[in-house]
């Protein structure tokens, strides 16, 4: 919080983040806050910095160093634009560094600047915007035996269930398909919840507006990563399709994990 700085001090507030991703929240922002990303990872080359402001994000802009100058990365008019991902790559690696400048306010009224912030290492997440993050996972493609015996095993969500319903956001060039769930095997955070009124688990997972994503009827396995605090679709082969592969993997011992 601003509030618990010394009111005549000019010193820049220095905050370490040693996760790989993360949030922070900024209260009463004032002067200027530097936010180093440095993960105890010394073997990952995280070569993309990916940040998700808070919908109600203001009171301060987000600028990166970079060869000791400052980047424009969110303002504060941007902070509010849902789904708005900033990525950019990182120069280096094991070290990043944010600036929080705030603006200059009248008056003491609440200003929350959060943010959540992704470190990738992925090649093609390189990029000035969030949907090449996503093809990491939406290759808009069946995946093959191989991937999909790795995904049950490396995936941050793998669940049974159904197609409830599918909508598609043109603007955001995204597609959310709704899933009603029969089983869950893993996840990551609690994007899949139980329904307290009628007991049924639903969850929604993206993909992008490219892959045409249509209802099909029937179970289907999903599988997939998360990104600041979303599902976003892996591979998802029908049910029946996945226990026959993975059948065939176990009695030749070639299944990765136990599923």
């Amino acid at each position: 919080s601003g509030l618990s700085w010394e009111p005549r001090s000019r010193a820049v507030e220095q905050v370490h983040l040693r996760c790989t991703e993360g949030s922070l929240e900024w209260m009463y922002p004032a002067r200027a806050l530097r936010v180093v990303l440095e993960p105890n990872l010394s073997s990952a080359r995280h070569t993309t910095v990916c940040i998700k402001p808070a919908s109600d994000f203001q009171g301060a802009s987000i600028y990166m160093e970079r060869a000791g100058q400052l980047h424009l990365v969110v303002s504060e008019a941007e902070g509010a634009r849902p789904h708005h991902v900033s990525c950019f790559s990182a120069h280096t690696p094991q070290r990043v560094a944010l600036f929080l400048q705030a603006s200059p306010q009248r008056d003491i009224s609440r200003r929350t600047a959060s943010f959540q912030y992704e470190l990738l290492s992925n090649q093609s997440a390189a990029g000035p915007d969030f949907k090449k993050m996503a093809l990491v996972e939406a290759m808009c493609r069946p995946c093959d035996n191989v991937e999909l015996l790795m995904a049950i095993c490396s995936s941050d969500f793998v669940v049974k269930g159904s197609i409830r319903n599918v909508s598609h956001d043109s603007e955001n060039h995204m597609s959310q398909v709704d899933v009603s769930i029969q089983k869950v095997y893993r996840q990551k955070t609690r994007i899949f919840q139980q329904d307290e009124a009628s007991g049924e688990w639903r969850g929604p997972i993206r993909t992008l507006l490219q892959c045409k994503v249509k209802k099909g009827g029937g179970d289907f396995l999903f599988t997939g990563n998360e990104h600041f605090g979303e599902a976003w679709l892996g591979c998802a082969p029908r049910f029946k399709d996945f226990m026959f592969i993975y059948q065939a993997a176990r009695e030749r011992g070639a299944n990765p994990c136990e599923f």
